[in-house]
């Protein structure tokens, strides 16, 4: 039996702890501040915890409400896309698709699909959610979101299917004043004593693991001295002069004054978007974009 009440205290939770006051939690609930703090002490005797610190400059969580607040925000989440689902279908909608995508595939795959989705489907509701590559295949598993677009390649596990649909070749990001950078060129084994900026592996391990693995099979183990959050950063990083960086050519165009693209001497490409989802879950409508992509490919 779903508890309401529970979850309606959840919600007031949720709010004085993004607030970290109960004034402003009460204010952007639309309550006065008594009820609220009331509220707030029978979710805490129910779950025989302390959950705020409360004090005149505000409410700070404790050490137990600052570990559940991240699934209580989770099931927030969930909960607004069941209610718009709900929504939808009272309305006559025909369903809801929710897409979980890093930042380059929002510019380079996300609008064509989006735009030929409406066309075929104008009562489809589109949600898109952005991700690390990390959270595409758990976020599959459980159900979270239909389909991923990430930098993602070989096994994703059991359930989990992927399809290429861009390729990068690598090239080498360095300071315009490097002296590597007088060369037409560069081998790969020419970077063994370099420092690299790479892609973080706690965004897109699959990734960063093919770079490593790459290297070492050239006979060396790269010197990684900084790892960043996007391939945007890793030339930022480059014209700082914090190291030099293996970067799709594509990149070129973000490129500052100071930081110039060498060719490697041996082609290397990289997936640098694929789409994934699990076949665990049959749905038509997937299967009809991932058979698009495949007539594309």
């Amino acid at each position: 039996m779903i508890n309401f009440r529970l979850i309606r205290h959840l919600w007031l939770f949720l709010a004085v702890a993004e607030e970290q006051n109960f004034g402003r939690a009460a204010k952007r609930l639309g309550m006065s501040q008594p009820p609220l703090s009331e509220q707030i002490q029978v979710l805490e005797q129910a779950l025989k915890v302390k959950l705020f610190e409360r004090s005149r400059r505000g409410a700070k969580l404790t050490p137990v409400g600052a570990a559940i607040l991240p699934a209580v925000r989770k099931f927030a989440e969930q909960l607004e896309r069941l209610e718009l689902a709900v929504e939808e279908a009272v309305a006559g909608q025909s369903g809801m698709l929710t897409i979980g995508a890093i930042s380059t595939a929002m510019f380079d795959v996300l609008p064509g699909l989006i735009e030929q989705l409406k066309h075929d489907y104008p009562h489809l509701t589109v949600s898109v959610r952005e991700i690390d590559s990390v959270e595409a295949v758990p976020a599959l598993e459980s159900g979270d979101i239909d389909l991923a677009f990430a930098r993602l390649d070989g096994d994703l596990g059991a359930s989990i299917k992927s399809l290429p649909l861009l390729e990068a070749r690598l090239v080498v990001a360095l300071p315009s004043d490097h002296p590597l950078a007088t060369r037409s060129r560069i081998s790969l084994s020419s970077l063994a004593n370099e420092t690299l900026v790479m892609f973080s592996r706690k965004v897109s391990p699959v990734y960063f693991d093919n770079l490593i693995a790459t290297c070492r099979a050239s006979g060396f183990s790269p010197r990684v001295l900084h790892e960043v959050r996007s391939v945007a950063s890793q030339i930022a990083f480059v014209s700082y002069g914090q190291g030099i960086a293996l970067v799709p050519a594509s990149l070129k165009k973000l490129a500052p004054d100071n930081v110039v693209f060498r060719p490697l001497s041996q082609k290397l490409n990289v997936v640098t978007t694929a789409v994934a989802w699990n076949a665990d879950r049959p749905n038509p409508l997937i299967e009809e974009v991932i058979a698009r992509f495949r007539e594309k490919a």
